[in-house]
């Protein structure tokens, strides 16, 4: 278990999406979740996004996943990328479970990098929050202040910048975390063989949104009506011109579909339950029926929710669930568990409340662990 040793509430007031800054030993006596090892193996599977970053003789080379071998991984100048390492190894989601108070919407993934002396992926900027913990060895880690970079070496897709002057320079330890918010430069140089932890929170573009949403309203057939006036006059002085009435009220015709609470939280909860990685989905063989679900999990058969689910509520419209894309209305009488399936990682018999005794339930439920959204715990946790 990763414990914080900083009080989460005073980060989020005084750096949060505000100022860069270097925790030391955010974690007490860290153990790495995961060994070189483990991570060379993660970047041998199809599934799992893997790339390798090398920079031999000032060339900067990018080569993607999945890999057959390690054998000639160089020496020095190359790092190994795994991104979503939470979704496939159990130890790296015990650590991205440290960061679980923060809102979980915006949680993308944890991206684990092993590297040789002097790996790393060159100055760059990126647009989400991330925590980088440094794990076993040691890391320099320079950020520069936000403003206007000048990009480099576009063909590799690294989204490299000429350089910055640094605000901080420093060499992070095992347990040591780095916060930096979106839009300051950052530079990560390796000083011995090295594992770091990149928790990442990416929060959507509004031109994301605008399209997701104009889709939406596409696909509900909403605002399938022309402009109508029945007040329009003759423009015989100027015929082409735009009347700022005609305008405006197309603009309230756009406004009313924006305006349409009931379609625009449905369809928020699914935009923002989209995976944004592969997960490790496994169907079970034989498929529960509701009958035998319910009687195991009477007999004390508890469910671990699979790491990667994104399972999210409004909390004034609890009886509706969003997961993976979609939304599920739940049965009525069954809105108190809500909280449970969204926020908590294991549900069992005594967790399901009232719902335990609601017939309509347990084909949802049923559905679910059918399609490894949840999975039975061959032990219950402690």
């Amino acid at each position: 278990m990763y414990q914080f040793q900083f009080s989460i509430a005073d980060f989020m007031s005084t750096y949060w999406h505000q100022a860069p800054t270097v925790i030391r030993q955010g974690f007490i006596d860290f153990e790495d979740p995961i060994d070189p090892e483990e991570v060379a193996g993660l970047a041998m599977e199809a599934d799992i996004d893997s790339r390798m970053v090398t920079h031999a003789n000032g060339q900067w080379q990018v080569a993607h996943g999945p890999f057959e071998d390690f054998s000639d991984f160089p020496d020095t100048h190359a790092q190994l990328i795994v991104q979503a390492a939470n979704h496939w190894h159990p130890s790296a989601r015990e650590l991205a479970s440290a960061f679980s108070t923060l809102p979980q919407w915006l949680f993308d993934d944890l991206m684990v990098c092993y590297s040789q002396p002097h790996g790393g992926v060159g100055p760059h900027i990126d647009q989400y929050d991330v925590f980088i913990v440094q794990g076993q060895g040691r890391r320099r880690w320079r950020v520069g202040p936000k403003g206007q970079y000048q990009e480099a070496n576009l063909e590799t897709g690294l989204k490299q910048i000429t350089g910055f002057d640094a605000i901080i320079d420093v060499v992070l330890e095992p347990g040591d975390i780095l916060y930096i918010p979106p839009g300051f430069p950052h530079e990560g140089d390796t000083l011995e063989p090295s594992l770091s932890y990149s928790i990442g929170y990416r929060s959507p573009k509004a031109r994301e949104l605008l399209s997701s949403y104009a889709d939406q309203v596409i696909v509900d057939e909403a605002g399938d009506h022309h402009f109508h006036w029945p007040a329009m006059q003759a423009q015989p002085d100027a015929p082409a011109a735009l009347d700022p009435q005609h305008l405006a009220q197309m603009d309230e015709m756009m406004m009313a579909l924006m305006h349409d609470e009931t379609r625009k939280k449905r369809w928020i909860g699914e935009f923002l339950s989209q995976a944004r990685h592969e997960l490790d989905l496994l169907s079970p063989d034989p498929q529960w029926q509701p009958n035998s679900l319910k009687a195991a999990m009477q007999d004390g058969l508890c469910l671990e929710k699979l790491s990667g689910l994104r399972a999210f509520y409004h909390p004034d419209q609890p009886e509706m669930i969003f997961m993976l894309g979609e939304s599920f209305d739940l049965p009525a009488g069954c809105e108190s568990l809500t909280p449970a399936l969204c926020n908590q990682r294991f549900i069992d018999w005594e967790t399901l409340g009232d719902a335990a005794d609601n017939s309509l339930f347990w084909p949802m439920l049923t559905l679910w662990v059918n399609r490894g959204y949840w999975y039975p715990l061959e032990e219950a946790p402690e």
